[in-house]
């Protein structure tokens, strides 16, 4: 299957965000945590223990240091984008190696891991086939790439506020499902697992999810989002849009989350 590009942002303007929001992010980063720890769970007990992992999209290294705490004998490598993270990671400590780099170009040798572990980060690649390809190249024979990313329907009641008020770009765009299940498919990896959960947070207002997608640097990104400020007329008819979702727990903000595990064999 030949990809078709999605409408994705310039990751160069992913790093800056998510570079500025090193200091903040893991204050408001349950939703990663309970993603990352899903997507561990996809490696069973009896896998085999990683001569060399590679957490790729490491952030601020959380997973890096429960990688590391899982298989301490193994060799660890932190890749991401946002050299901002990996400056606040450094410091935190659990990965040997920490590496500025893409995922659609990975600065490392063919055949040097035993496990890709990347949670809640390819959804930012524009190229996915590339992504999967790249993984091929690095992974070992037997090695695996388990990975969690998000899909089409993510942050759908926020979508469908602005849409209501306003009808512009106001939320991340991300491929669909159908999409990931073709290239994983077409990819020269065997499938193990692919299947897609939702996870739905809730909040008691409006200005609270706001708040942390942007102390998470992943709030609007996207190419044809409005330029300058929004006027607040339009954000007064988003807000009473959104108050239509409202449920006994808060207003529900809604992530599509895919969940991926293959092996190169």
């Amino acid at each position: 299957m030949v990809e078709v590009a999605a409408v994705l942002p310039d990751k160069r303007q992913v790093a800056a965000s998510f570079s500025r929001a090193a200091a903040t992010y893991d204050s408001v980063a349950a939703l990663q945590r309970d993603v990352g720890e899903h997507l561990l769970a996809l490696l069973e007990p009896g896998y085999e223990a990683p001569r060399c992992w590679l957490d790729l999209g490491s952030g601020t290294g959380h997973f890096s240091r429960e990688l590391a705490r899982r298989w301490p004998a193994a060799g660890g490598l932190a890749v991401d984008i946002a050299e901002g993270m990996l400056g606040h990671a450094r410091g935190l400590g659990g990965a040997t190696w920490y590496v500025a780099g893409d995922a659609e170009q990975l600065p490392l040798a063919a055949g040097c891991v035993d496990l890709l572990f990347s949670s809640l980060a390819v959804q930012w690649c524009e190229n996915f086939s590339r992504v999967l390809a790249e993984a091929r190249r690095v992974l070992r024979v037997g090695g695996r790439f388990a990975f969690a990313s998000l899909c089409t329907g993510t942050l759908g009641e926020l979508r469908s506020s602005w849409e209501a008020a306003d009808g512009q770009v106001h939320v991340n765009r991300f491929r669909r499902f159908e999409d990931y299940q073709h290239l994983c498919a077409a990819s020269d990896l065997r499938l193990n697992t692919l299947v897609c959960h939702p996870h739905v947070l809730h909040y008691p207002d409006v200005r609270g999810l706001t708040h942390e997608l942007k102390a998470l640097g992943a709030h609007n990104l996207n190419p044809g989002r409005p330029g300058g400020l929004t006027g607040r007329a339009r954000i007064a008819a988003m807000v009473a849009a959104y108050e239509g979702y409202r449920q006994p727990a808060g207003l529900p903000a809604t992530y599509q989350v895919v969940y991926g595990l293959l092996s190169k064999h």
